[in-house]
């Protein structure tokens, strides 16, 4: 009889031990989950509000992207872009933009027809190889070329220049994918050493 009754304790305590058990085992599972809940909400705040997520100002390397904005002290040049005419030199200078490549690069070459910048270097010689694109856009006042060397198919990826006069010799030797439609006056002031702020 007293070891059926020590049985049947031990078999009670047994059975609430258990139940006290899954029980705080449910509760914790529903604070993982809970808490699960509120660290995604809180990653999708911290992404949506960080400063690197991108904007809808942001520049993207698209064929929409058709104007930008060339920053000197000395104040802003407009340009429209041409990216059907010249998709991947229209590609390679927004993302270089974007990328803040060209901030604080400089305009290494002024003559009485054109200005050049772009060059890492800043003497001519820097920048690496892309293909010409030619098209049948004239070169005129205001617009904007690619850089190359002797081989017409091999153009500069990052050397740009802006057309002063016009420049009907550049037509169809070198890639036109752009122009100037606010600031020629900043560009006729433009001296050998101004710096590019940025290209936005």
């Amino acid at each position: 009889m007293k070891k059926l009754f020590i049985f049947t304790i031990l078999l009670v305590v047994f059975v609430l031990s258990a139940c006290n058990h899954n029980s705080e085992f449910a509760f914790n599972e529903q604070d993982n989950l809970q808490l699960t809940n509120q660290s995604v909400k809180s990653a999708s705040t911290m992404n949506n509000n960080s400063p690197s997520s991108p904007t809808t100002n942001s520049i993207s390397p698209k064929k929409d992207i058709n104007q930008l904005t060339i920053k000197l002290e000395k104040g802003n040049i407009v340009l429209q872009l041409f990216p059907e005419q010249a998709p991947q030199t229209v590609k390679n200078f927004v993302t270089k933009a974007q990328s803040g490549f060209y901030n604080n690069l400089t305009f290494h070459r002024v003559e009485d027809w054109v200005v050049q910048g772009g060059d890492p270097l800043g003497n001519g010689t820097g920048g690496g190889n892309m293909p010409t694109e030619i098209n049948n856009i004239p070169f005129t006042i205001g617009s904007l070329g690619v850089a190359r060397g002797q081989d017409i198919k091999i153009s500069n990826d990052s050397q740009f220049f802006i057309c002063t006069k016009d420049c009907s010799w550049l037509n169809q030797q070198y890639t036109n994918f752009g122009k100037v439609i606010q600031g020629m006056e900043i560009v006729n002031n433009i001296a050998i050493g101004d710096k590019i702020t940025a290209i936005e």
